[in-house]
């Protein structure tokens, strides 16, 4: 066994939902941070790339056929290279990094290109078709935005629950306040500001061809506590979760270039992190928000480190309830957690944030000279993902 590297990461500003990328295909956003991504390795000949493994959660609008593939064509690779598209909601741009580092530890490729796309814009509304023809009754289009839909009714009605009760569940579980959520969603903002306003996201982000995005179009710098506490609940008449301490529909691509060591001749330069640990963990669908606990403590474990060796996380603001109920089991610092911001802020197309998670991570742990660092994911039905980042140049 080897080891598996990430090289390269690039992606595209986050659009909100009807926003600056709605008018952009999903396909055509996947195969821009392609093209983005190799333009930052240009000693890489296309032809060594051994496969595209890509991410994306609904695959019912023009992403379908696999879209990692049809990306790869768009953006000019060779036909010889193959490519797949997998499926793990939210988690999807980080599976397809963990795929994608299997196949490199074990010999079956030495570089894989890897990322993922949404675009919650165009995610279409579908029809089911009838069971015998010429039905006399009335048909409902249901969106493909977000969540479950066509629920099959032998599932449980408490795991088909929509993702916001499930987190307001979550927050009177562990009794997690409206304020802390608050206080939590303007903290990402603010972070989120400063690292555009400082540069951090130079050479991470790259506008997509043809549209005037250049930052992040949900950030909304200067949010308070105070006023994210005016905003009303959104899945209960006396919740907690509000429009703004949950992270907002967006549109957006990643992509990353892992590799073997040996690899670095071939892409031209020096890796940026290891993948050191890989975790994976499941439980009842309404309790996915709490899933990263597990998946991460296991990424570590496999890693062979602890918690106090970790000196930045990365992990997806999907809720901020969730986020906080993640870092208080984790019983970590809170500062070192999403240092430059998060999805509450920066926004989460469902398939690339995964991708963007890793490519922060990297960033973060180079420039603050940090070894490890953790990025984990909560994922719809239940599940989670996480994944160990080393820094080889670290202290």
């Amino acid at each position: 066994m080897t080891s598996s590297y990430l090289y390269a990461a690039s992606r595209t500003p986050f659009g909100k939902f009807g926003g600056a990328l709605a008018g952009v295909r999903p396909d055509d956003l996947a195969a821009a941070t392609i093209t983005s991504l190799l333009a930052t390795v240009p000693d890489l000949v296309p032809e060594a790339i051994d496969e595209v493994v890509w991410g994306n959660a609904n695959g019912a609008g023009e992403e379908n056929r696999n879209v990692g593939r049809m990306a790869a064509l768009l953006a000019g690779l060779p036909t010889s290279i193959p490519g797949t598209t997998v499926n793990r909601l939210c988690g999807s741009s980080l599976d397809a990094a963990m795929i994608a580092s299997r196949s490199i530890e074990t010999g079956d490729a030495e570089v894989a290109l890897v990322g993922g796309v949404e675009s919650m814009s165009r995610a279409p509304w579908v029809l089911p078709k009838p069971e015998r023809g010429y039905p006399a009754g009335d048909a409902t289009a249901v969106s493909t935005t977000l969540g479950w839909r066509l629920v099959n009714k032998n599932m449980p009605a408490e795991w088909t629950a929509s993702l916001g009760e499930c987190n307001e569940q979550l927050g009177q579980r562990f009794e997690i306040s409206r304020e802390r959520q608050d206080a939590f969603a303007a903290r990402s903002h603010e972070l989120a500001h400063q690292a555009w306003a400082g540069g951090f996201f130079e050479g991470l982000v790259a506008a997509v061809p043809g549209t005037a995005l250049i930052h992040d179009e949900s950030l909304r710098p200067g949010s308070t506590r105070e006023q994210l506490g005016s905003l009303k609940p959104v899945f209960r008449p006396t919740g907690t979760i509000t429009a703004g301490n949950a992270s907002p529909l967006s549109d957006g691509a990643s992509s990353l270039l892992l590799g073997s060591a040996e690899a670095a001749a071939t892409i031209g330069r020096s890796p940026l992190s290891r993948i050191a640990g890989r975790g994976a963990m499941a439980l009842d669908p309404r309790d996915f928000g709490f899933a990263p606990v597990e998946a991460a403590n296991r990424a570590l474990t496999r890693a062979g480190i602890g918690w106090e060796q970790v000196g930045a996380v990365e992990l997806n603001e999907a809720f901020a309830v969730q986020s906080l109920v993640c870092v208080d089991a984790w019983k970590i610092d809170p500062e070192i957690v999403n240092i430059r911001g998060g999805a509450i802020a920066l926004g989460h197309p469902l398939g690339a944030s995964g991708g963007r998670l890793l490519g922060t991570l990297s960033a973060v742990l180079r420039e603050r000279k940090e070894r490890y660092g953790v990025a984990a994911i909560c994922i719809g039905v239940g599940q989670a993902l996480a994944v160990v980042l080393e820094n080889e140049e670290g202290a």
